[in-house]
């Protein structure tokens, strides 16, 4: 327990260095010479090697992309891999979301745990290791990325200059270690419509959504028709039907705008939400139309997505035992005369192949004149509960924690991905709230210190 009493000797140092870098505003900003993701990640990385120059490790700063504190000697090195940008703060916080004020034993603000904190306890337990001057057959590296919330592209860079880690972790998730993330595909569907007689009932526009990995908590139709009254009655019977559906209608003359709202989630938990968009369309899939070529494509979503949030019906419902059943979201609708286009975020087990989701996906709209563009992929990653890596992060979360190290599978998508040989392995403990991406985003400092001390014996324990 060498290591846990150097760390309780530092518990000032660390708290202090978390609530300095805290301070700094540091979301991804115009890209600037030898600062490619803007001023304030520039400064935090600044900042975190300064600290790291400090605790007396040798520092590198590549070209302003990452930056890393070294320790050690030997051919191969392990990694704890954390990022210093952060998603913007957002309102409603109960204190400055860069204040990092302590009140009642919770540091708050954007970072705390996602990922300053995190990564601050690691540089940390680095340090403890230093002290203790224990023995190592490889080198240690802290990472400090710099771009992770808006698309690792520091990373590439890193790999073009560094060789890979043999093994390490981010602490940039969940306890007790994260071996499986889905395979993650975002695509658009698009159908071309041919414009006929507009008739006195049609679609001008259903427009809805923010992002593919949100669950949509908006969307809206706006339709030209000279039977509106006839619209209204349907709504009404069609809510008394299905009470959860949250729908209402504006008339003004002969256009009649219909608003859905559901209920926003994470596009990898599309359970935890309520889709606006596919509400909507349950709703128009209901009325006599005169849109042949629209009406075709509402009636296919309808019956093959629905409010399905797994494949089923589109005959895409992959499942595993490590990661459960894939994931089906619409995130975005984007509809008018001429053409519809609906993105997608589907995420599949992590022990199936792009190809198991993809060839059913592509029969089932063989012959409607639905297309797929811009199709962007992320292949699963999965360790085998036999890995040695898999094996040392489960001694060490045990003898720290004295609870079992049970391995988890997510759809979500970490630094793991991005870097080979690495794992996500904390910093949320089971069963505590989540406030990352939220507002008033804190860690307590009890965790923070837990921290520490479990990513010194993790470092320890991957590099003796």
């Amino acid at each position: 327990m060498e290591l846990n009493n150097l760390i309780d000797v530092m518990k000032e140092d660390i708290i202090k260095a978390t609530q300095e870098i805290i301070k700094i505003k540091s979301v991804e900003g115009e890209a600037k010479p030898g600062m490619p993701f803007g001023e304030g990640v520039n400064k935090a990385l600044e900042n975190a090697l300064g600290v790291a120059k400090e605790l007396g490790f040798h520092t590198v700063n590549l070209d302003g992309y990452v930056g890393y504190a070294e320790y050690g000697q030997g051919e191969d090195y392990v990694l704890a891999l954390g990022h210093l940008d952060v998603v913007p703060e957002g309102d409603g916080w109960l204190y400055p979301a860069y204040g990092a004020e302590i009140h009642e034993g919770k540091m708050y603000g954007r970072g705390t745990t996602d990922d300053k904190g995190p990564i601050m306890a690691a540089l940390f337990g680095l340090k403890a290791i230093k002290d203790a001057n224990l023995t190592l057959s490889k080198r240690v590296r802290i990472l400090f990325g710099t771009n992770e919330e808006t698309g690792s592209k520091e990373l590439e860079h890193y790999l073009e200059k560094e060789k890979p880690p043999v093994a390490g972790f981010t602490p940039d998730a969940d306890y007790p270690i994260i071996n499986g993330e889905k395979g993650i595909t975002i695509f658009n569907i698009v159908k071309d419509f041919e414009i006929k007689d507009k008739g006195e009932n049609y679609i001008k526009y259903i427009k809805g959504g923010q992002a593919a990995n949100m669950v949509p908590d908006y969307c809206e139709a706006g339709i030209i028709s000279t039977k509106a009254e006839s619209i209204v009655r349907a709504l009404r019977v069609f809510v008394k039907d299905d009470e959860n559906s949250k729908l209402s209608i504006v008339v003004n003359k002969n256009l009649v705008i219909i608003k859905s709202k559901g209920e926003s989630a994470h596009g990898s938990l599309p359970e935890l939400g309520r889709n606006a968009i596919m509400q909507l369309l349950a709703f128009i899939g209901t009325l006599d139309l005169v849109d042949n070529d629209i009406s075709e494509f509402i009636k296919f979503v309808n019956k093959n997505i629905g409010m399905e949030i797994h494949g089923e019906s589109f005959g895409v419902c992959l499942e595993d035992e490590n990661s459960g059943k894939m994931s089906f979201n619409v995130g975005t609708m984007d509809m008018d005369r001429k053409s519809a286009t609906m993105t997608l975020n589907l995420r599949y087990p992590v022990t199936s192949k792009l190809e198991d989701m993809m060839n059913p996906f592509n029969n089932k709209i063989e012959g409607t004149g639905i297309r797929v563009e811009k199709f962007v992929h992320q292949e699963p990653l999965y360790f085998s509960p036999d890995s040695p890596i898999i094996k040392s992060l489960q001694k060490v979360y045990t003898e720290q924690t004295g609870n079992e190290a049970k391995l988890v599978s997510i759809g979500g998508g970490t630094y793991a991905k991005e870097m080979p040989n690495i794992v996500a392995f904390g910093p949320m403990f089971p069963g505590e709230p989540d406030t990352i991406h939220k507002q008033n985003e804190y860690i307590t400092i009890d965790n923070l210190i837990k921290n520490a001390k479990i990513y010194a014996h993790a470092l320890y324990e991957l590099a003796k």
